[in-house]
């Protein structure tokens, strides 16, 4: 009698009606699920996205065991635990002899590369199977592709908003006349501007073992478990999305890019790690978007914005990372050797700004984009930071962050590394933009309102100092060239200063000490 369908789902595959699943009959197959140091360890992710993973892995196999699928699940505490994806499921060959091994394709490099060999290594059928979740297809996105010097995501999305019909007319038009409404989403915070809280869920019997697990495994790991308030489950995934339409979406447009001192979350989703782990359809949330919008229930900028985020932005980024793989993982286009700080671990810095996005970093394990992009990136883009230290920094401290998504966002927007086939320009700023979008400076030993010397903003000279070493590169850029024309009329000394006070404040830095992203061998 012929073995049965042995059907691999990963941890950020939790989804239902995942493509290995459809169309399989309950009594011939049997679901592998594997929680594996290697994954737990490639990099030395932050205790809460440890968490959260092998417990939403823990209650999807709950649930589908309760549906009456077979699940062979592998905890990390195995006795016999091979360690490693591959070594599990040659365990798992040998326990049921399956004729076929059925999985959907994993969403970074390394594991598809693995994957790759899967047919080569065992003497059952493998077959890979496209992640459908997506609404654009890895072909599709090199068909986009093809033959273009640059890859601005803006005219993707408008291809995405075409293809999905989303916040379209029946005669094909943008609603509202616009593709885009970024120009109604960058307002200031206002004094005492605070957000509804979001939803918080208590750990339950399965969340708290997982917590003691990673505690007592990953006590090295950077991050804080005093609270664990992340959803889990698809049902608490879905309280956590009715909470984002009914409280917060009508604000989320004007207010994304503002910044507020101990507001974590102010008006965002939130939804990004039940997003990526599989829990939510992301093409659901953006239906759902449009209707309240159908509906009354919120502003056209606020819907058209979360789904641009969505269809837009998430899809272009995955499509960009296959496309641009393996070389994206170490370009290096301004050549950015210095190391990344201690003090991105730590926290311990007199700079607000970015002392309060680590803090949120290490309690919550998020930070908001802005937050991401134009403090914690900025600063790295800024002082020349080394590309890879970067990335494992962003790939190990947030919860949503898995490569396919982290590394264009770091290497390409955030570092311009790639020299510009994702971005139009280095996203630089200066203290300015951080005093305009945020409440930060009110508090800052530094004044963003001083330029050089004791007690200026490190950000103002950064910025030209920055803009100084790169003028070649970036002169000719029509975006930001103009920005020369300011620096020449400076004169010789007031340029002098920026670049001594600039790098005076670079002298201070401390390295980052080894093995904070990435285990010792």
């Amino acid at each position: 009698m012929p073995g049965p369908v042995l059907v691999p789902i990963l941890g950020d595959q939790l989804t239902r009606d995942l493509a290995s699943l459809r169309g399989r009959t309950k009594d011939d197959t049997v679901v592998l699920m594997m929680e594996v140091w290697d994954e737990a360890t490639y990099v030395k992710h932050h205790k809460q996205k440890i968490v959260l993973v092998f417990s939403a892995m823990r209650h999807f196999a709950g649930e589908l065991e309760a549906a009456g699928w077979t699940v062979d699940y592998v905890k990390l505490g195995d006795a016999d635990n091979a360690g490693s994806f591959t070594g599990e499921l040659a365990r798992a060959i040998e326990r049921h002899a399956p004729r076929l091994v059925s999985v959907v394709e994993a969403g970074e490099w390394r594991v598809r590369e693995d994957m790759d060999q899967w047919a080569d290594k065992f003497a059952c059928e493998v077959e890979i199977l496209r992640d459908d979740r997506f609404v654009c297809s890895q072909s599709e996105f090199e068909e986009w592709a093809r033959d273009r010097k640059d890859l601005r995501m803006e005219f993707f999305y408008r291809e995405m908003r075409r293809k999905t019909g989303l916040l379209m007319t029946a005669e094909g038009k943008p609603e509202g006349g616009e593709w885009n409404y970024d120009s109604e989403n960058r307002k200031p915070p206002k004094e005492g501007l605070s957000a509804p809280e979001r939803p918080k869920f208590e750990p339950d019997a399965i969340t708290q073992e997982v917590i003691e697990l990673v505690q007592d495994r990953f006590a090295d790991h950077f991050g804080s478990l005093e609270r664990f308030e992340w959803p889990v489950t698809r049902k608490e995934a879905e309280a956590a999305a009715d909470a984002f339409f009914t409280e917060r979406i009508e604000c989320f447009g004007p207010y994304q890019d503002a910044m507020v001192a101990g507001e974590d979350d102010l008006f965002h989703s939130m939804l990004s790690t039940s997003i990526n782990l599989g829990l939510l359809d992301p093409l659901a949330l953006c239906e759902r978007a449009e209707a309240a919008w159908r509906e009354g229930k919120a502003p056209l900028n606020s819907v058209e914005g979360f789904i641009r985020q969505i269809i837009g932005w998430r899809e272009y980024v995955r499509g960009f990372y296959w496309h641009q793989m393996p070389h994206l993982q170490k370009a290096n286009a301004l050549n950015a050797q210095r190391a990344l700080p201690e003090f991105y671990w730590t926290g311990e810095t007199e700079m607000a700004c970015l002392a309060d996005c680590i803090r949120s970093t290490r309690d919550n394990a998020h930070a908001h984009h802005i937050q991401r992009l134009m403090v914690l990136g900025n600063f790295c883009l800024l002082a020349g930071i080394d590309p890879r230290a970067v990335q494992d920094w962003y790939l190990v401290v947030y919860a949503d962050a898995y490569e396919w998504v982290e590394l264009p966002n770091v290497a390409a927007m955030i570092l311009y590394a790639d020299g510009g086939r994702l971005a139009s320009k280095p996203y630089a700023a200066s203290g300015n933009y951080i005093n305009k979008m945020s409440d930060y400076c009110s508090g800052c030993t530094y004044s963003p309102h001083k330029k050089t010397g004791e007690g200026a903003c490190p950000f103002n000279p950064l910025y030209w100092h920055f803009m100084a070493r790169h003028r070649e590169r970036l002169e000719s850029n029509h975006r930001i060239g103009r920005i020369y024309a300011t620096w020449d009329r400076m004169g010789n000394e007031r340029q002098q200063a920026y670049l001594d006070s600039a790098e005076g404040f670079l002298a201070t830095l401390t390295p980052a000490q080894h093995g904070w992203a990435r285990r010792e061998n």
